[in-house]
């Protein structure tokens, strides 16, 4: 009866674990990136959408205040219009673009007198 050489083995499973390891943490921080880039998404649409309302309110162009704001939040005006004194937007920032994501994301707010 023969015994088998088991020298080695365990390095195989070792770089086996840490491959795994680093596969799922390398897809949990394109999660949080996209997470995060969603939450800038969604604040620079809410900022941008009371800014326009608070600029509508006084008479001024509500869409122009809205681009400003979302801009100086990171963010790009893809829609702006104005219902009544309400301002409706949506906008769009840059999400992660690594490990094959390539999308881009957008948030959509609306903003007016109570």
């Amino acid at each position: 009866m023969r015994q088998r050489d088991e020298r080695a083995s365990a390095t195989l499973f070792a770089v086996a674990v840490v491959g795994v390891l680093v596969l799922v943490g390398a897809a949990l921080g394109v999660v949080g990136a996209m997470v995060h880039a969603h939450r800038v998404a969604q604040s620079a649409a809410d900022l941008a959408a009371l800014a326009g309302a608070q600029s509508r309110a006084r008479g001024a162009d509500a869409c122009a205040a809205a681009a400003t704001v979302a801009e100086a939040n990171g963010a790009s005006v893809d829609r702006c219009t104005v219902e009544g004194f309400d301002v409706v937007l949506q906008v769009t920032v840059a999400g992660p673009h690594w490990l094959g994501q390539h999308h881009d994301l957008s948030a959509q707010a609306r903003a007016g007198p109570a």
